[in-house]
């Protein structure tokens, strides 16, 4: 069944190929008499009038169409290869602006760096960027990517922003840990700038999550001097903490129930939900303090 309808399929075919070849045939003959015998009237013009014509136009109409097309396709071609030649731009140029802001923003962060250097000449420092942070949404902990092999060591304070973070706690030979001073163990002897009293400053998580503080107690302030707004610096007596390095602003106060003492709270001035390099100071006060100690120990000793 299948091998007669291919048969059939077949002189179909072969019977319109013969049909439209003798009328292809019919028209060169019939052109080339006209030529030939320069025939201008007549019953064979006529005929030309009825046949040749009408076919004329349709030739001249189909060759127009496929023209057309042609174009056509040639222009869409064009305009596909224009199109991946402007994806293809499109792509290098939005490669280069996100270097372009790469770039920019590793320079904002370098140039907040130096800025912090400035701010406190005095002191040899470190920098290093941030690797790791303990779960949680401060830097309460955190590793930093510079160790022992680039002179980190443990009680060196950490710098960031525009003032202190904390102190190192760890030191692998690569990296070392970083306790800040919003951490609830966190405990850093303090000073008001504006009436040079001392008192202590803890690390309070709770307080951070809820006003973004950290709290304050044991302030001597007898004249009612100290107020909202104050800075708060490292104290010259503190024996982990280098002097005069800005924690904050005095947040709130309030007398204790003692009526000797007040307390309150401290906005930090370092944004420790966002810190990426920091500065390590080279020095450590606590060695400070043991060179004084073993040289007044050796005085004795004389």
């Amino acid at each position: 069944m299948s091998r007669k309808f291919r048969n059939r399929g077949s002189k179909k075919r072969v019977s319109a190929k013969i049909t439209l070849l003798t009328m292809t045939l019919a028209c060169v003959a019939i052109i080339i008499i006209g030529l030939t015998l320069n025939i201008s009237g007549g019953p064979l013009k006529s005929v030309a009038g009825y046949v040749f014509v009408p076919m004329q136009k349709g030739i001249n109409n189909a060759g127009l169409w496929i023209f057309d097309k042609t174009n056509e396709f040639k222009t869409l071609n064009e305009v596909l290869a224009e199109n991946e030649v402007l994806k293809q731009q499109v792509s290098d140029l939005t490669s280069e602006l996100n270097t372009i802001k790469l770039e920019q923003y590793e320079l904002e962060n370098y140039r907040e760096l130096f800025e912090l250097d400035e701010k406190y000449p005095s002191y040899e420092k470190i920098a290093a960027s941030v690797i790791a942070k303990d779960s949680g949404n401060w830097f309460s902990t955190f590793i930093i990517d510079k160790g022992s092999k680039s002179g980190i060591k443990v009680g060196q304070n950490v710098l960031a922003g525009s003032g202190l973070v904390g102190i190192i706690t760890e030191v692998g030979p690569n990296y070392a840990k970083v306790r800040s001073i919003i951490d609830d163990s966190s405990n850093v002897s303090a000073m008001v700038t504006s009436t040079e009293d001392n008192f202590n400053v803890s690390g309070d998580l709770l307080a951070m999550n809820e006003d973004k503080v950290i709290s304050f107690s044991e302030l001597k302030d007898e004249d009612d001097k100290v107020a909202v707004g104050d800075a708060v610096v490292t104290s010259y007596v503190s024996d982990q903490y280098q002097q005069g390095i800005l924690i904050g602003y005095i947040a709130s106060i309030e007398d204790n129930s003692n009526n000797l003492t007040k307390s309150g709270t401290i906005t930090p001035i370092v944004d420790f939900q966002h810190i990426e390099n920091v500065l390590v100071i080279s020095d450590i006060k606590s060695d400070i303090f043991s060179t004084e100690n073993d040289t007044e120990t050796n005085s004795e000793e004389e």
